[in-house]
């Protein structure tokens, strides 16, 4: 009897990942219940990660993946029958056939891929206050900062937007003269300041981390056009799932900014995603590597939501992989929610090392015929402990296996090859090209020169003033951008947890009727108080 090739070793249902005395298949319809991938440096991880990606892209289910290194490019271009793949392959009895995968490339700095941006709006006070690593005096205020944005209608969309309307919320020092001019910021700083005691330190200790945060190239991520989470999730013209890459070699150089990005585009899912129950595939799998600086430092709320996310995002149709040298990097409720293991060799050389292996150990279902602890430590580059979810989503026992060789290349592609695969990309022209609309920094600066209208939508006798009248003079510009954003949901208003204390009330009133119907941008922003998704996003369909 033949073979079977690399390509029909998979089959509609399970995805061959490796073969020791017992076949480790992944479980599509099990897949969404998330897993994991660790082991030391060097041992195999990104390979294992490779194998599992063109699985899922071979099923037709679209894939994201942060590449730290580049070695996950080579998915891209076709596979090389080298000597030590094809000993593999024939000891698993597979006849290697070289393969390649549809690759989407993206890059918070536009350099090696697509832009990746998003408004400081969506990005919401709780994650931009881990980015700035900020107290909860500074978290305060920059809550109260968004409240005024969303109160004024003024939309935040990158960073000189935040700058700006730091600037606007800072007490007036000292005492104003008799034929001073009046000051047509009053209203918005006499805002802030009913929210709570907002000090000019404060604001200057946010405004100095703001800097760092631009010193490191987060200016270039939040702008529009914004990044549209739908693109991810596509197919190519074979039925193949898009293999997206986030090229993040430079971007790890900003750990906390890494982290934080990819922490958002994780909630922006899990808020955009409609409820989809048990499917037979997912509709995505996000590979989040280097998953130990999600964690660290992270503030108990903070963690509390990223676990939430994880436990709810399952019934979306995503599932997350995490990918880390050692499963005690992830937090105990974290780990609860991670079904299907591969686990790499780990060196134990110190007594706090063999601890780490026991505990890595303990993560697994026993098997009689394996001592766990040893064998990590005895794997070989490319074999793996594994055991995936089977029949009612119970674990298996543990096995030793040698993980299946890739099919496309194995390390980096070239630049010129990188430059062919942006010239060919569905997404060419769409966020290449950054758009500076007028937004809450043009706003402000129209205010002080006194030619915006007035705060409380008074007519100013200019004709369609009052309400409609600002929301017709803003639209007109915001518009311009030609990228609409979805509308906020009255249902999701009135379902959704709020996570930010300070914007805990439902929108009402004509104004938020309006900023509903809006849509874009500024529709995100003009009702009187805008809910946030679970991590800060706003609710959108």
């Amino acid at each position: 009897m033949a073979t079977p090739d690399n390509k029909t070793a998979d089959t509609n249902e399970k995805i061959f990942i490796g073969k020791g005395e017992q076949t480790a298949w992944l479980t599509l319809a099990l897949a969404n219940r998330h897993g994991l991938v660790t082991g030391a440096t060097g041992t195999g991880k990104t390979v294992s990660l490779q194998v599992m990606a063109e699985g899922f892209a071979r099923a037709g289910v679209p894939v994201f993946a942060a590449d730290i290194k580049g070695d996950l490019s080579g998915i891209s271009e076709v596979g090389e029958a080298k000597d030590f793949i094809l000993k593999r392959a024939g000891e698993m009895g597979l006849n290697f056939q070289p393969d390649q995968f549809s690759t989407v490339f993206w890059d918070v700095f536009g350099e090696q891929g697509h832009p990746v941006r998003a408004t400081v709006t969506e990005m919401g006070p709780l994650l931009l206050s881990r980015m700035l690593d900020l107290n909860d005096v500074q978290e305060g205020v920059l809550n109260v900062a968004f409240r005024v944005a969303d109160e004024n209608g003024l939309t935040l969309i990158d960073l000189k937007d935040l700058r700006a309307l730091l600037d606007a919320i800072v007490p007036a020092g000292g005492k104003k003269a008799a034929d001073a001019e009046e000051d047509p910021l009053a209203p918005i700083r006499k805002a802030a300041q009913g929210f709570g005691n907002v000090s000019k330190a404060t604001v200057g200790t946010i405004q100095r981390q703001l800097l760092v945060l631009e010193n490191q190239g987060a200016a270039k991520f939040f702008g529009e056009p914004a990044l549209t989470l739908k693109d991810f999730m596509k197919t190519d013209s074979d039925g193949r799932g898009m293999v997206n890459i986030l090229v993040a070699d430079k971007l790890m150089q900003s750990p906390r900014l890494y982290s934080t990005f990819l922490l958002w585009m994780l909630s922006e899912l899990f808020e955009e995603l409609p409820e989809a129950g048990d499917l037979p595939k997912p509709k995505l799998v996000f590979f989040f590597d280097e998953a130990h600086l999600l964690f660290t430092d992270a503030p108990k709320a903070l963690m509390d939501k990223i676990e939430q996310v994880v436990r709810l995002i399952r019934s979306k149709g995503v599932g997350v992989y995490f990918v880390t040298q050692n499963p005690i990097d992830v937090p105990d409720k974290v780990l609860a929610q991670l079904g299907n293991r591969v686990q790499h060799a780990l060196r134990a050389f110190t007594p706090r090392d063999q601890k780490a292996v026991a505990a890595a150990a303990q993560t697994f279902r026993p098997n009689p015929k394996l001592d766990t602890v040893r064998v990590i430590m005895e794997l070989a580059k490319g074999e793996a402990l594994v055991s995936f979810l089977e029949g009612g989503g119970t674990p298996t026992m543990v096995e030793r296996v040698m993980i299946r060789p890739p099919t496309g290349r194995i390390g980096p592609i070239t630049p010129d090859e990188r430059k062919a695969l942006m010239n060919k990309s569905p997404v060419k022209g769409k966020y290449d090209t950054a758009v500076d609309a007028d937004s809450a920094y043009e706003m402000l600066l129209k205010r002080v020169a006194g030619t915006a209208a007035p705060a409380d939508g008074s007519d100013d006798g200019g004709g369609g003033g009052g309400i409609l009248g600002q929301i017709g003079g803003i639209v007109g510009t915001i518009f311009g951008t030609n990228n609409k954003r979805g509308r906020l949901s009255t249902g999701q208003v009135i379902a959704r947890d709020v996570t930010r204390s300070v914007t805990n009330k439902v929108i009402g009133g004509v104004v938020a009727d309006l900023g509903k119907s809006v849509g874009g941008s500024l529709g995100s922003s003009i009702g009187r108080s805008i809910v946030r998704g679970a991590l800060g996003g706003l609710l959108r369909r």
